[in-house]
């Protein structure tokens, strides 16, 4: 544990100094016009001077969500590395999960990177430059325990709710079922509680934590797990050459250091050997 003393200390700290940042609801532009200013570390253009300004959309627990009012997770505490590296702090803004499959926010000017437990796919990186994976994520069948689900193949005929614009929902529907569409992955859990569904088809990850509630764990199940082959990266505005390099930098040092497994196990659970080892692939390269 000691042998990483030097970047633990510093993202540990990082993780604590989420209670500063500036957690902005909605989709209103920066005060700067979205101007580009350059940061003192490796020539890095930021839109707003001072701070990485990340788009996510929450809530997405473990990855980003507001706990104690803080926003806080996974790719949280990655983001901090890299806003440390360029020796500014990291501010959020939320923002619609659409806008992360176009690039709209990037492009606009403002936001710097965007962060939400993003599948790389092909139809993505047209709108936008991802950075190297750095989370391999299955889907789940998560379902009531009383609803006879034991696998994907059950869900024909019932009544089953996914997060909409995501790959779960893209994953449903090319297998022939018409799922229930929600707003957020709080919603689609939200509704199989209450009965409005009866099972969600959703990231395991996001899966773990809502299960280590009692309440859940009793009443649901995972059916299936499986595995769609798809890896999370960060998103740069299209040719952001610059800033898509700090981020990969940040990641193969947090994954060399002990940093990496260290938040992996802090937000998602027992660290898995094949998510650090996971390396860009030409599905996943900036282009």
């Amino acid at each position: 544990m000691n042998s990483v003393l030097g970047r633990r200390s510093r993202i540990l700290a990082a993780t604590t100094a989420t209670a500063g940042m500036l957690f902005v609801a909605g989709c209103s532009s920066t005060d700067d016009g979205g101007s580009g200013t350059t940061t003192a570390a490796g020539g890095v253009e930021l839109v707003k001077a001072g701070q990485l300004t990340t788009c996510t959309h929450l809530p997405y627990p473990p990855f980003q969500s507001e706990i104690d009012g803080k926003v806080q997770g996974f790719d949280v505490s990655l983001i901090d590395l890299v806003a440390e590296d360029l020796g500014v702090k990291q501010e959020i803004l939320d923002t619609p999960f659409e806008n992360f499959k176009t690039g709209a926010f990037l492009n606009s000017g403002e936001c710097d990177l965007a962060a939400a437990g993003m599948t790389i796919t092909e139809e993505r990186k047209k709108n936008v430059d991802f950075s190297d994976p750095y989370f391999d994520a299955t889907q789940a069948v998560l379902a009531d325990k009383k609803a006879g689900i034991g696998s994907f193949a059950d869900l024909e005929g019932k009544k089953v709710g996914t997060q909409a614009q995501t790959t779960g929902e893209d994953y449903a529907k090319s297998q022939g079922l018409d799922p229930v569409s929600f707003e957020s992955s709080d919603a689609v859990l939200n509704g199989l509680r209450a009965g409005q569904v009866d099972a969600v088809v959703i990231d395991y990850p996001v899966v773990q934590g809502w299960l280590k509630d009692k309440a859940n764990a009793d009443a649901f199940e995972v059916a299936e797990q499986i595995n769609t082959g798809e890896q999370y990266g960060f998103t740069v505005k299209k040719g952001n050459a610059k800033l898509l390099a700090a981020v990969n930098k940040a990641l193969a040092e947090a994954k060399a250091d002990g940093v990496y497994r260290e938040l992996y196990e802090q937000w998602i659970g027992p660290y898995d050997e094949s998510a650090a080892s996971a390396s860009a692939s030409p599905s996943a390269s900036a282009s």
